[in-house]
C-alpha cells in the first residue's frame, strides 16, 4: 500500500474519502446513505465545509499533517465512479489513496471493517468505482447494515433504501467509523483492522 508517500504523482493530497449514497432528502436517512453521514461527520469534527465539485460535494480539511478531501458523490450509488474518478484525477490520486466508505449488508448491524482491495459484494457502487478507476485496489471501510430479519417481507434493496431502526443505534455507528477513518488517516490500515474490524 502505497498511502501518504508522496512521489510520481505531485499529488497535493494524501488521502481522497468518498462516502457512498444517494441525493435527496428522500434518502438521506437511508442505510444505503451511511457513507455520507459518515463524511458529514468527518466534516463536523474538522469544521469542514462543502462546495459542489465532480458531481458532488467536495471538503477539504486536514488531519494531523495529513491533507483530505471529503466526497459526496451525488451521481446516485450506481455512478458513483464518475464523481470519484473526476476527484481522483485533479488531485492526482492514485487509486490505492482512494478510501470508499460504505454500506454492507453481509455484515450485520455495526460491524465494521477496513480492508485494501477485494471483490465488489455485488455492491453497484463499487463496481462504479472499480469500472472508471480501472481497478478494485482501492480503500474501503464496509460499514455492516445487516440484512432484513426473520419475517420482513422486505428483499434487501428496499430494506437498504429505508432508514435505519432506533435500535440499530445509527449515531453510534456513525461516530465509531468516523473513529476507524481517524485512525486508518493517522495510524494506517493495520491498526485501523486491528481496532475496529
Amino acid at each position: 500500500m502505497r498511502l501518504f508517500r508522496r512521489g510520481e504523482t505531485a499529488s497535493t493530497l494524501d488521502l481522497l474519502i468518498a462516502g457512498l449514497g444517494n441525493p435527496g432528502a428522500r434518502y438521506e436517512r437511508d442505510r444505503h446513505n451511511v457513507g455520507w453521514m459518515v463524511v458529514d461527520e468527518l466534516a463536523r469534527r474538522r469544521n469542514a465545509s462543502f462546495k459542489s465539485k465532480f458531481n458532488g460535494k467536495i471538503g477539504e480539511t486536514r488531519l494531523g499533517d495529513h491533507r483530505l478531501a471529503l466526497l459526496k458523490p451525488e451521481t446516485y450509488m450506481n455512478e458513483s465512479g464518475r464523481s470519484i474518478s473526476a476527484a481522483a484525477r485533479f488531485f492526482k490520486v492514485a487509486s490505492e489513496d482512494v478510501l470508499v466508505l460504505h454500506d454492507d449488508v453481509d455484515l450485520e448491524v455495526g460491524r465494521l471493517q477496513a480492508r485494501e482491495g477485494g471483490g465488489l459484494g455485488g455492491h453497484n457502487g463499487l463496481r462504479s468505482i472499480a469500472q472508471a478507476l480501472g481497478t478494485p485496489e482501492f480503500l474501503r471501510l464496509r460499514i455492516g447494515v445487516g440484512r432484513p430479519g426473520r419475517g420482513d417481507p422486505r428483499d434487501v434493496a428496499d430494506y437498504v433504501l429505508a432508514p435505519f431502526e432506533a435500535h440499530d443505534d445509527r449515531d453510534g455507528l456513525v461516530a465509531r467509523a468516523a473513529d476507524a477513518v481517524e485512525v486508518l488517516v493517522l495510524e494506517g490500515l493495520e491498526e485501523a483492522q486491528r481496532r475496529f474490524n
